[in-house]
């Protein structure tokens, strides 16, 4: 990696941001609950005082910085914005490059457990996207998922990668979709594990009884635009406030969506969830990533190259493959009875093999693309 503009990084967190957000913490003013409320009026009192608590007292940042500081990681600056990144280079001279990318509200500590399984055959490259951890804040408008598509294919050239897969989930399969959209000649295939097909009324396809029941799904859903995601795509700013000022605020915010988006069977430890949220509050930059869902269009661009989709049961949809080969070509569809939205996290394993066996398909078995 001989490009000057490509800055060695390691995460190092003042001791003073530590302690400021251990005082916050202490600090709460917790609002009162009604009688039974459950998940009725939104995320337990309970619940999350238990979460705090153990933030406060007994979580410890340090001991995963260094875990993630075990991975090589970088910071360059593309179209006027810092992007973080890690980068690593498999043992295999022809492993495929590969790019993941998270989405909202996770970030590229999504990808830790399969770092290692999935660098013995690609060489892996993990950005942050823009205006989400040490990528952020943003400071100007027009980072939508193209823009974001776009920096992630000059990355790609910077670190001297000619073909490459993309891999993503969330705001990372548009962004993966729509880099090979953008990059049709780059990149050999797109593997993702969210894929929202809408209803088509245009479509003459006879729907089996099981599409019919995800599309219902997704028309409640369309019905009744999650609050979370109408505050964000409407106004980011504001939310952003209580965010970036109220550390359990900012823990209440993501800590619902882990509760409510994965699989029960295989839920993600409050230490994980703490982590990324720890992320999200020492970089102060939930207006910032939030800003996502009021810049990106809701519907990607079709993708002209390959096309691998990954459905895990306990995700927020789960697509519907005729739909979703109207607009992409799709050569590999696997369905999960287990895991959810971030699937990385949750069913590692699956994940791993899921990515393996679409990327090998597309590019032959026992062979590799290089650099």
């Amino acid at each position: 990696m001989s490009d000057p503009a490509i800055t060695p990084f390691r995460i190092d967190v003042p001791q003073a941001a530590l302690d400021d957000l251990t005082d916050r913490l202490a600090r709460t003013r917790w609002p009162n609950e009604v009688a039974d409320a459950g998940w009725d009026y939104g995320f337990p009192l309970a619940r999350l005082r238990e979460l705090a608590e153990y933030w406060r007292t007994g979580y410890d940042w340090r001991a995963h910085e260094a875990r993630v500081n075990e991975l090589p990681q970088y910071t360059t600056e593309i179209d006027g914005q810092r992007v973080h990144f890690a980068h690593l280079r498999s043992p295999r001279p022809d492993a495929l490059p590969l790019l993941l990318t998270h989405g909202w509200p996770g970030s590229f500590l999504e990808f830790l457990d399969v770092v290692e399984p999935l660098s013995r055959d690609f060489h892996l490259v993990i950005p942050s996207i823009p205006g989400y951890g040490f990528s952020g804040p943003t400071h100007e408008r027009g980072w939508d998922i193209t823009r974001v598509a776009r920096a992630w294919a000059e990355l790609m050239r910077r670190l001297g990668y000619q073909r490459y897969g993309a891999q993503g989930g969330d705001f990372g399969s548009g962004i993966s979709t729509t880099l090979g959209a953008l990059a049709p000649d780059r990149v050999v295939g797109v593997h993702v594990n969210y894929l929202p097909t809408r209803p088509d009324p245009a479509a003459d396809i006879t729907l089996s009884a099981a599409d019919e029941e995800r599309l219902a799904k997704v028309r409640e859903l369309m019905a009744r635009r999650p609050p979370y995601q109408a505050l964000q795509a409407a106004t980011p700013q504001t939310i952003g406030y209580a965010l970036t000022d109220s550390p359990v605020g900012q823990l209440a915010w993501i800590a619902e969506r882990f509760a409510q988006w994965t699989d029960p069977r295989a839920p993600v430890s409050d230490e994980r969830i703490l982590t990324n949220v720890t992320l999200y509050w020492l970089t102060a930059t939930a207006a910032s990533s939030a800003r996502l869902h009021r810049e990106s269009p809701r519907r990607s661009e079709p993708c002209p190259v390959p096309l691998g989709v990954a459905v895990f049961a306990h995700d927020i949809t789960r697509s519907v493959r005729p739909l979703a080969e109207r607009r992409f070509d799709v050569r590999h569809w696997s369905e999960f009875d287990r895991g959810g939205h971030f699937a990385a996290m949750e069913v590692p394993e699956l994940f791993v093999e899921d990515v393996r066996e679409f990327f090998l398909n597309v590019l032959g078995a026992g062979s590799g693309a290089g650099a």
